[in-house]
């Protein structure tokens, strides 16, 4: 399965493997890693949640919106859910394609949509709080609980 949902680290090689091919010329990834601040504040940790079946059933429709737009060979996304520490990975994506351009572009393209479409919840937990925070056209609103 090149999409899923994990609550153990995410693998790179493993996810590289799920894209490699004797016909790429190019390999592209993205890491999104826990920081330690956000809005101001000092972030302490994470904590993602999602369901999924919806997740996964929607990170194919992005695969194929992916496919209509570039010359890809293969696209894997992995995305973590549980607390997540400073530095840690929380979504891995990677595309291989012919042409380093394609991969680019497309891995690029992944990540903005993943964000707006694909239902992953994130609170923040702060010094001093905690925040739901919403990812709509890759901006970030916070809700205060």
């Amino acid at each position: 399965m090149n999409h899923e949902i994990v609550e153990a680290p995410i693998d790179m090689n493993d996810l590289l493997a799920r894209v490699a091919s004797p016909g790429a010329g190019g390999i592209a990834t993205f890491l999104g890693v826990v920081r330690d601040n956000a809005l101001g504040r000092k972030v302490r940790y994470l904590f993602y949640e999602a369901y999924p079946p919806m997740a996964i059933k929607e990170m194919e429709k992005l695969e194929a919106e992916v496919r209509e737009r570039w010359d890809i060979i293969s696209i894997a996304i992995t995305h973590r859910v549980g607390r997540l520490e400073i530095g840690e990975a929380s979504v891995a994506i990677a595309v291989s394609s012919a042409h380093r351009k394609e991969a680019l572009e497309a891995c690029h393209y992944t990540i903005d949509r993943i964000k707006q479409t694909v239902p992953v919840w994130k609170k923040e937990y702060w010094e001093g709080g905690e925040v739901w925070v919403e990812n709509s056209a890759g901006s970030t609103i916070t809700r205060e609980p």
